[in-house]
């Protein structure tokens, strides 16, 4: 909360934003939560939503008004209402070593093969959709429904791992 009266200047508004914050986190918590469905997320909003408050403290009346909490309500509703449009327009996809992939199977007696083949699925995919197959980072991303970030970073991994392979087999 110290964080928040630091944004205010006089003592009668601190006051009023400490009376709001008490009286007012727990609905918050609870408007937020029920629209993103998702602890951490609500918690995030209802941090914004102070902050705008603390920007505005001017504009709240009586901290126990009806017309104030309405005013908090809608805040926070706007708050979670733009937080759940973020990410509806940008899916969050988990990077994991472990999600499935295409099984691999090469004929020839080499070591860079041996240690490709040793690679976790999603890693070989990558290696073999890159430099195997010819596709850029972007074609990478697109095929396996990434961003082009994840998909970067996703390739920077798998070469780094296949360098590890490929040392431990004594060959580098």
């Amino acid at each position: 909360m110290m964080i928040y009266l630091q944004m205010i200047d006089t003592p009668e508004d601190r006051s009023k934003f400490e009376q709001l914050y008490l009286e007012y986190r727990g609905l918050m918590f609870y408007v937020a939560n029920k629209i993103l469905h998702n602890e951490q997320d609500a918690e995030d909003v209802v941090h914004q939503a102070f902050l705008k408050v603390a920007e505005n403290i001017e504009k709240t009346g009586d901290p126990k008004c009806p017309k104030t909490q309405s005013y908090i309500v809608t805040i926070v509703e706007n708050k979670a209402i733009d937080l759940y449009r973020r990410r509806q327009k940008r899916q969050m996809v988990e990077l994991s070593d472990e999600l499935p992939g295409v099984s691999a199977v090469y004929e020839g007696e080499n070591t860079l093969t041996d240690c490709v083949l040793k690679l976790p699925a999603r890693y070989r995919e990558v290696i073999l959709l890159r430099y195997f197959q010819g596709y850029s980072v972007k074609e990478v991303a697109a095929i396996l429904g990434l961003s082009l970030s994840a998909a970067s970073k996703l390739d920077q991994r798998a070469k780094n791992r296949l360098k590890d392979l490929y040392e431990k087999e004594g060959k580098l």
